[in-house]
Order: C-alpha cells, then structure tokens, then sequence
C-alpha cells in the first residue's frame, strides 16, 4: 500500500500543485472543482459485512446454548418459569389488558410506519432486505415449532411450550410466528442506527412480552429464543445478499473539503499494492485553488472491517500487545490516528502534519494532512539507500521511543523519503502512546528485519547499533521471530524460504545426477568380465554410501541462513552474551487449540458410549484375573506398534520415544479416522526423529502396504480355520468362499471400467509412491524387516488375547470361544473400523465387533460387556496417557 503523501506515480493528473495565479475567478467559477482524476474502481452497490457474519455466528451460538440449558437444566428452567409467573401474577388486569393491547397494535405500526420513512428517503433496497429477512424468518420459526412438536426432547418441549390458556390440550407455540418476522425485519433495515425509532422497538417488544408471559401463552424460553432467532436471521441474510454500500465517493470527498474550508481543483485516488493490509483507509492526493496539494485519508467502515477475523485471531492468540481492537468504531479510529500524529511530532519525528479532520455522514470520516512527497524505502533502488540514510530512519524511530511511542508498523512502505532526504514516519493509525517495553523492543526487531530484507543483515545491525546502541539491539532479539512482525514481512520471509528450499532441492539433484554420472563412467572404464558375476553387495552399499555422502556435502554446502538467524549471528557478534531465547508471545497456540478441541470431542463420544451402561451389575460379575491379562495385552499393543513401525526405518530412531509416539496416537485416533490420524503422526514423528520427508512418507507406507498384505493374510487364513475347526476334513467354509468370490468379482468391475481402474491407479499410486524403493532398502537389512513383520504379528496377536480375555472375563468355560474364532471377529472389526469416517471408528467397530461374536456362538449377555471392556482398554482409557505423550513429544520437538 502506498502510504499517506505519496503522489500516485503515473496519476494522469492535470492540476498544478500550487495556486494558478492566471486564473480568474471567473474561471474559477467555472472550474469543475467535483473533479476526481485517476482510474478511481467503481464502489460495489452491495458488500458482505464481516461484521454481519460475526453476529450470525454469536446467535447461532446463542440459539445452541438455549436449547442446551432448556434440555439438560430442566429444574432451572421449570424454577425460572414458576418465579416469573409468581411475579407477573400480581400485576393489574386493567394494565395487561392496556399493555396486550398497545402490543398488538404497536408490533404492526411500528414496521410500517419506518418503511413510510424509509421509502419517502428514498432507501427502498433497505425494506427489500428488510422484507426478504422477516419471510425467511418466518419459515424458520414455521421448521422450529414443527421439530419442537415432533421430533425435540421433551425438555426442550417443556421449556419452550406450556398447556394453552384457551385448550388444555393444546400447547402454546414454541416461536412466535409474527413477532420473530418483525425483530428479523427491523435488524435487517438498520434500526440499531436509529435511537428513536429502537427505543420505541424495545418497548414494543417488551409489552408484548410481558403481556404474552401474563396470560399464559409462552414462557421465557420461548421469548428468547424468538428474539435470537430473528435476530439471527436478519444479520444472515444481510451477509448473504449484502449491505447496501454507503462508503462516500471522490465527489463526497470533495464536498467534505470544501465544508471544513478548503477549496479543492481536483483529487487523484492512490492505488493499494498490498490489498492484504489495506484496512488503513483510501488515500487522495487533492490541488487546491489557493495552497498548497494536500494528502487526504478516508476511513469508513467497509474498509475498517477488512481484515477483521485476522485482528481478531491476533487478539485471542497473541498476549497482551496484540492489534488495535478489531470492533473499533469510526470515531476511536479518527481520535487514535489524529493523536498518535501529534503525539509523533511533538516527539521531534518526523511525521506527516495532520491539519484538518471531519465526518463523511454517519459512515466515514477523513483525515486531512500536508502533503509530503517522495518515495517509500522499499521502492528505492538499492544504491540509493545509504548509511546515512539508515541511520536517519533509526533516528526517527529512536525519537518516538523516547517518548514511549509505538508504531507498530515498520515496513518499507511505511517509511518516506522526500526529494530532500529526510526520512517521514507514516501508517500512524496503529500506533500506541505510553508503550511497554514490549512493544518497543518489537518495534526495533521490526525496523530491522525490514532494513535487513533490503540492505542485507549486517549493515542493518551495524546502523541499528551505531544510534541506538548494542544494548537496546541486543534486547530486541526474544522478539525476532516471525510472529511479532507484521503481516507483509512475514510473507516476504515465506516467499525466501521457499526458494532457499528450492536452491538446496536443485543443488541435491545436481549432486545425485554427478554421482550417477561418475558412477557410469567409472563402470565403463572398466573392462567387461566374459562371465557374467553376481554384484557384490558390499560395492553395491559402497557406492549407495558415497552418493548419499556426496548429497549430503551438497546439500551442507547449498544450504543458507534465514535472514532472523543471521540478525541473531550479527547482533552476538557484538554482544555475545545477548538473549537469544525466543519470547513467548503467543497466548494460545494453534496446536494448543486444536489439542484442546481434540480433547473436547474425544470426552464427547467417551460419555455418549458410557452414559447407557450400568458398571454395577458388571463390576460384580467380571472376572478379575482376565480382566488384568486384558490390560497387559492392551499395554503390550504399544510396543508392537513400534516395533512395526521402526522394522520398515533403516534410519536409527530410538525405540523408547517410538513407542511413547505409538501411545499418542492412541489420543489422535480418537479424534480422526484411524486410517489417517496414525498415518499422519508416525510421519510427523519420524521427520522429527531426522528422517527426511520423502523418506518418512516412504516408511511409514511400506508399513501400512506389509500391514495390509498380514490382515487380508491372517482374515483369510483364520477364516479357513474357523470353517474347518468342526468337521474333520479340511475343506474351506462356504463364507470364506463367499468372500473369496466378491472379492474377485470387484476387482474383475473395477479392472474393466475405465473410469474406476484411473481413480483407483491414481489413489494408489499417490498413497504408496516412493514406497517400492523403501522395500528394497529395508530388504538389504533382513533383521530390520524381521523385526517389522513380527511386530505386526505381535500387534494382531495382542488385540486378539485382548478381545479374548475381554470375553473370558465375563463368560465361562460354555460360553469361551476358539481363538480362530476370535482372531476372525477381530480383523473384520479392524477392518470396518479403518473404514469407518467416524474417529478411532466410534460406533461401526463396536458394532461389528458385538453382531460377529453373536454371530459365532456368543450370548449377547457376555458379548455387549465384553467389547465395551475391549474397547475401553484399547481406546477410551488410553486417551489420557495418549494426550499426556502427545504433549510430552511436542514440547521435546518430537512432534
């Protein structure tokens, strides 16, 4: 964004920045002084306020809650009920007879009466929203009575219903049918901005209310949740079709001038290059007729919303220093700007001279300053941005810190540089006076993060150092970090990490096509043998050891420093005992968030499994010792997994912190499908450990393709064994042929479709690429591979003698099943569950697992318990200790 004072470069402008002396005022008169130059966008007629969809939020949040407290604080909601009607029970006939009927009257008025006054103003687009709101209303009150009467929890019923006055078997109507309409149509035409005519809303509405609670024909919840409703819809469809766009126009601007004194020829609108920070307002560059042109700030609220969700992130994450308030109004945005500019002058910076302010209608305000002139420090060439230079910017920056002056966003295109050389301060608006050190030593990190992208970080340090000292820069370095500068700055160091990964990418490559290339030549410069020999394994690892060597020199030699760690080198230069530790800025991190959301859905569907079970009846009756055998076998489950997983590494991981990131899958599973939370946290863990990307994608594949080769394996081969295990002869079950069949008839469909054959080529290869490769590594190590097929074995086994005790413990011996048997149910379970889209496959395995060992011969009175026993050991109770690793590992960096 261009900032405050800058002539448009390439504005076809044709008024002289000083008085014209030959005019006359004839002429004068006739000049057409509503002028506005340059390629001005035209305005949107409607726009989507930020704002509106916050507030459909917060009432959709709302309307939830109610129907939360209505369903599980029945005693509270019957008790508020009885003390209101208590109360309003003592009230005069004579005046809920007036209020009834003042109500009824007055809901109808009031609406028609504001459209008279709107339509007479000429404002018919806001009662076409305000119309469009009340009958989308009204449709969602018409679906909110029917789903009351018919399919709500009787709590809800009885909190939003009561008998009717009239029919005592008739009900009173959850939502009122004509009052949520007329609160969605007054939201919706923008009463809120009309005292007068609220006011007279809000006594409307509470007569209404208080007539309808003392006659019996609604209840509180019912009340609320009609005004919540209304409320809701309105700002829903004001987002959804759009506000109509009042923000004043270059001619409005003119007007403003010339009200507050000032006689404007003509207005040239600067244009935004950063459309990601342009909430700061639209810039003029307006010629007079008698002075000097001058630098015009417009604000209003379309612009003051952008970026809204961002500040508002900010502000919940970040710790006390966060953005400027992200519900700002107009006025505290004039008021903050129009002080921080004075505040930076008095200070002895240099900063544009703010000489004028006024409103532009209800809507907008602008800020007149003196026009400046010159060009921003990133728009320099580079041999133009000196050490004297330098050292003047710092100045400037080290007179707003003598007076606890923040600006709070020092960038490039926040920095002027008149034809003089004289350095100018702009983008004041999110300032902060009486600033804490915090703020301060972030601004400096700021200033020279931005100096460093363009002049290099040791001449940034270097000007840095010489005026404000190696103290004050030194503190500045807890600050470096990405997440205390501004929001270009940290794009800028994106876009140059990507492409110093690019470099080191190329730079692999070149390595590994030379070492190809030198191998090749070196092989046929040797003679060829007239008998073919085998190769010889050890000069076959010889040479995959030296080129992976030599794509490590290569790499060492391409790779580069990000910019913040060379400011932190440069700065220890000078001040080696200088804090390098990073500060925490933040107050709630994303993972924090997501971790805690996790915790909350996985506590969700653990209650919703257990709130049906009485542990009475089965405490008494479980087996103990059996129940101890599962809890080992569930326990044993983690280090198979490891040892599944590190089989197909040849890297060298530590085994210890494998299987602790084994138990914390235990917590991810629980809030993603299990075929992909596992998949995901393995890879995690395995770069973390030191293996490279690719290649930790590569094992953790090889993994799931040899698990999925042992389960389809051992399903099948117990499957045989289940068919055959009572009769004599070993002829194959019909299920298990069966199965056999459809398996081959779908694979027979899909190999013949073209369509199906693409997607499921392209699904596959994606999902097992560089996996082949992987193989080939981990069979030159046969203890690795070993090592990983056993610990798939060693898996299966345990969940099966879990399952297994699980039954034992509440069976007996008539009632015990073979382990083929067992080892059957528990696959087909798995399986379905890796299926299933629900987390850790909540609902589908319990019930496969529940119909199966039916289904082989298990009475359902031991089958229920016995895998809500299985399941509670091997995926509610691990949670905790799941979630206590997954933060263990994250805090070492192992996740």
């Amino acid at each position: 964004m261009k900032q405050q004072g800058v002539h448009p470069e390439g504005a076809e402008s044709t008024s002289d920045a000083e008085p014209r002396p030959d005019i006359t005022e004839e002429a004068r008169e006739e000049v057409h002084i509503d002028e506005v130059e340059g390629d001005e966008p035209l305005l949107p007629a409607r726009v989507h306020r930020p704002s509106d969809l916050m507030r459909l939020l917060v009432g959709v949040l709302a309307v939830v809650l109610l129907l939360g407290i209505a369903a599980f604080a029945h005693g509270t909601t019957s008790g508020l009920e009885q003390d209101i009607n208590k109360g309003t029970g003592q009230a005069p006939d004579l005046l809920i007879k007036i209020a009834g009927l003042a109500s009824s009257i007055a809901i109808l008025l009031v609406p028609v009466a504001f459209a008279i006054e709107r339509l007479i103003k000429r404002d018919g687009l806001r009662i076409a929203d305000g119309v469009l709101a009340a009958v989308l209303a009204h449709g969602v009150t018409l679906a909110t009575d029917l789903w009351v009467a018919k399919a709500a929890p009787s709590s809800i019923q009885e909190a939003l219903t009561q008998p009717s006055p009239g029919d005592i078997h008739a009900l009173t109507d959850p939502v009122h049918g004509y009052l949520a309409p007329v609160i969605a149509y007054m939201t919706a035409v923008g009463m809120s901005r009309r005292p007068r005519w609220r006011s007279v809303l809000w006594i409307v509405l509470l007569l209404d209310a208080f007539s309808m609670l003392v006659t019996g024909y609604t209840t509180p919840f019912s009340i609320i949740l009609t005004v919540l409703i209304g409320w809701t819809v309105a700002y829903g469809t004001l987002y959804a079709v759009g506000s109509p766009n009042v923000r004043p126009t270059g001619r409005t601007l003119m007007a403003g001038l010339r009200h507050v004194g000032f006689h404007p020829v003509s207005a040239a609108r600067e244009e935004s290059p950063d459309a990601a920070e342009n909430d700061r307002g639209r810039r003029y560059f307006v010629t007079l007729e008698d002075g000097p042109p001058l630098d015009v700030t417009v604000v209003d609220r379309e612009q003051q919303a952008q970026g809204f969700f961002y500040r508002a992130w900010r502000n919940l994450t970040l710790r006390g220093f966060a953005t400027r308030s992200s519900l700002q109004s107009l006025r505290q945005a004039l008021e903050q700007e129009a002080l921080l500019a004075y505040a930076a002058i008095a200070a002895g910076a240099n900063a544009p001279k703010l000489i004028a302010t006024s409103e532009l209608g209800p809507d907008a305000v602008m800020l007149v300053y003196e026009h400046t002139g010159g060009r921003t420090l990133d728009s320099l060439a580079d041999d133009e941005i000196t050490d004297d230079l330098l050292r003047n910017t710092w100045h400037q920056v080290q007179a707003l810190q003598s007076r606890r002056i923040a600006h709070r966003r020092l960038a490039g295109d926040a920095i002027v540089v008149d034809r003089s050389g004289t350095v100018i301060l702009t983008d004041l608006r999110g300032g902060e006076i009486a600033a804490g050190d915090l703020l301060l030593r972030m601004d400096v990190a700021q200033l020279v993060t931005t100096l460093g992208l363009l002049v290099g970080a040791e001449r940034a340090v270097a000007s840095a150092v010489g005026v404000l000292g190696p103290d004050a820069v030194a503190d500045c370095l807890p600050m470096l970090q990405p997440i205390a500068l501004t929001r270009s700055t940290r794009a800028t160091l994106r876009r140059l990490a990507r492409e110093r990964a690019q470099r080191e990418r190329e730079a692999v490559l070149e390595a590994s096509q030379q070492a190809k290339q030198a191998r090749l030549e070196a092989a046929g410069h040797e003679t060829a043998p007239v008998v073919l020999e085998k190769p010889d394994k050890k000069a076959v690892r010889a040479e995959a050891r030296a080129e992976k060597r030599a794509i490590d020199d290569a790499l060492e030699e391409a790779r580069e420093e990000d910019l913040l760690t060379q400011i932190r080198h440069e700065v220890l230069l000078i001040r080696p005992q200088a804090p390098v530790e990073p500060a925490r800025l933040e107050r709630v991190r994303p993972r924090t968030l997501m971790s805690f959301i996790a915790g909350a859905i996985g506590a969700y569907f653990l209650l919703t499994q257990l709130t049906h079970i009485e542990f009475g009846p089965l405490m008494a009756n479980a087996e103990w010792g059996w129940v101890a055998a599962a809890v080992l076998f569930s326990a044993v489950s983690y280090v198979a997994a490891a040892m599944a997983l590190l089989g197909f590494v040849p890297e060298r991981v530590p085994f210890p912190r494998t299987v602790a990131a084994q138990v914390a899958g235990s917590f991810v599973k629980i809030v993603a499908p299990a075929a992909v939370g596992g998949v995901a946290l393995n890879t995690r863990f395995l770069q973390r450990a030191g293996v490279r990307p690719g290649l930790a994608v590569a094992s953790v594949g090889a993994s799931q393709l040899f698990g999925l080769g042992c389960h389809i394996l051992m399903l099948l081969s117990f499957g045989y064994l289940t068919g055959t295990e009572k009769t004599p002869s070993l002829s194959p079950s019909r299920t298990v042929i069966a199965g056999l069949l459809t398996v081959a008839v779908l694979v027979l469909v899909v190999t013949s479709v073209p369509f199906l054959r693409k997607f499921v080529v392209t699904r596959v290869r994606s999902l097992f690429a560089g996996v082949v490769p992987r193989m080939l590594d981990v069979l030159q190590r046969p203890q690795k591979l070993v090592t990983g097929i056993g610990g798939m074995l060693l898996l299966t086994a345990c969940f099966v003698m879990c399952l297994d005790a699980s039954i034992r413990a509440f069976g007996d011996e008539s009632t015990s099943l073979s382990i083929a048997s067992v080892a059957v149910v528990f696959l087909a379970g798995n399986a379905l569950g890796s299926a299933a889209p629900t987390p850790g496959g909540v609902g589908a395995v319990e019930a496969t697992l529940t119909v199966g060992l039916i289904a082989v011969g298990l009475p359902k009175e031991v089958a229920a318990p016995a895998v809500l026993l299985f399941r509670l050991l091997t995926l509610w109770l691990p949670v905790l200790p799941g979630w206590l690793a997954f933060n263990h590992l994250t805090r070492k960096g192992a996740l």
